[in-house]
């Protein structure tokens, strides 16, 4: 993934987020970038989206057929 290499040469923080699914029921996640040292606004975007956005209980919908 280019996005997370820019982020680890540069410094910044970055997280990836489950926030939707596809049509299929898989997760979609969107990547965000911090300023440098400031991880603490990610992990609050975080911790705000996971309120509005609950992901912890859902599951990918699988089929061994």
């Amino acid at each position: 993934m280019p996005y997370a290499s820019l982020a680890n040469v540069t410094g910044q923080p970055a997280m990836s987020l489950p926030l939707t699914e596809s049509s299929a029921g898989l997760p979609l996640g969107v990547m965000f970038l911090g300023r440098y040292a400031e991880e603490s606004t990610l992990l609050g975007l975080a911790a705000a989206l996971e309120r509005e956005l609950p992901w912890r209980e859902r599951r990918p919908r699988f089929s061994a057929a």
